[in-house]
């Protein structure tokens, strides 16, 4: 492994804060379990490593976005629930079945394909029903779901673990779709037969105890993304992004910085440059509005984010210097913080992250 004195950039990853957001959740959904979900390699951290370790502290449920994620973490999560939110797609089924993956039925053509592969087997296999109640993505639509609701025969062969749903506004608490929502998904299950029942993400486990369902399914809040904007976050901070100053330059007053001399010198400054760029998942929509924090200040990123190098001004502290770190992300400059400046959000942020980084994992 490579020495962290000669990376560019290192990404610390304390697994620990993630285990501690899980146990965090736990508490705020009395009602049932909390999943992990941890697709999109772990909100760009690391399924490979954050799954083990909520493991050990006692999850038994994941969930990934497709079917590779989770041939990828299957084994090292012995008799844990391992779903696949995207569904089985056709001719997939025998992956399932081999690897104990539970497919999200998401319309009617998976559900009869998924009860074929049951009868063809022999024996009844997991799956988890998706109920469409305001996303329009994925989930059985009213056509569908009435069409299930007259004939549950349909489900001959499935053992149904969870019926599920996903919130679409419950980041904000005062939406009255978050109700709509939750009576569209009562009436829904009161037509189907009795099954265990998935309803909460992140932002929802706060909504309160009508949102409460028998498995909760949190994803941002894992990582230390704040499920209750406005407010102060709940959640421990998981990762810390430092970079590394290659050179610092002096320029005179008019003088240039970056593609297409989108910042220019009103005085004598001094120019930072790392080597972290668009490459590595720091937005390029950061350019003349992002920041890096040096000994507890802020140096304003100027001009243009490129490709594999950022630059900071760092005139107003001569302590900079070649070889000083930058915290990019950490306890004074959070993901949400940055994905603010850069007109996105927290799950961008984490999901961006590249893959040219020493990574360092703080166990749990």
């Amino acid at each position: 492994m490579r020495h962290p004195a000669s990376a560019p950039a290192i990404l610390e990853i304390d697994l620990a804060a993630v285990v501690a957001n899980w146990r965090l959740l736990c508490r705020h959904h009395p009602s049932g379990a909390v999943a992990g979900v941890v697709k999109a390699d772990g909100y760009g951290l690391g399924a490979q490593r954050v799954a083990p370790a909520l493991y050990a502290a006692g999850c038994r449920h994941f969930f990934v976005a497709l079917l590779d994620e989770a041939l990828a973490i299957r084994a090292g999560l012995p008799g844990a629930m391992v779903a696949v939110l995207g569904g089985p797609l056709p001719g997939s089924e025998p992956d399932y079945t081999a690897n104990d993956i539970t497919p999200v039925l998401n319309n009617l053509a998976e559900l009869d394909a998924w009860a074929a592969t049951a009868r063809q087997s022999g024996r009844s296999l997991p799956g988890l029903l998706h109920v469409d109640t305001g996303m329009s993505r994925l989930g059985l639509d009213p056509r569908e779901l009435a069409i299930l609701q007259a004939d549950h025969t349909r489900l001959a062969g499935i053992d149904l673990r969870y019926v599920m749903t996903h919130l679409v506004s419950s980041e904000d608490p005062d939406d009255p779709l978050n109700h709509r929502q939750a009576e569209r998904f009562a009436r829904a299950c009161a037509g189907l037969p009795p099954a265990a029942r998935s309803f909460a993400n992140s932002s929802g486990i706060f909504l309160g105890a009508a949102w409460g369902s028998d498995l909760a399914r949190p994803g941002a809040a894992l990582y230390g993304i704040n499920p209750t904007p406005g407010r102060p976050n709940p959640m421990r901070q998981t990762v810390r992004l430092t970079a590394r100053v290659l050179a610092v330059r002096d320029i005179s007053p008019g003088d240039s910085v970056g593609y297409n001399a989108t910042w220019r010198a009103a005085r004598p400054s001094r120019i930072a440059t790392i080597g972290v760029g668009y490459a590595d998942g720091w937005h390029r929509s950061l350019s003349g509005r992002g920041t890096a924090i040096f000994d507890g200040t802020p140096l304003p990123l100027v001009g243009r984010v490129s490709m594999d190098l950022t630059t900071f001004d760092a005139t107003d502290h001569p302590a900079v210097q070649p070889g000083s770190m930058l915290e990019l992300l950490g306890p004074t400059q959070t993901p949400d913080d940055v994905a603010a400046a850069a007109g996105t959000n927290g799950y961008e942020v984490l999901t961006s992250l590249g893959r040219r980084f020493h990574r360092v994992y703080r166990p749990a």
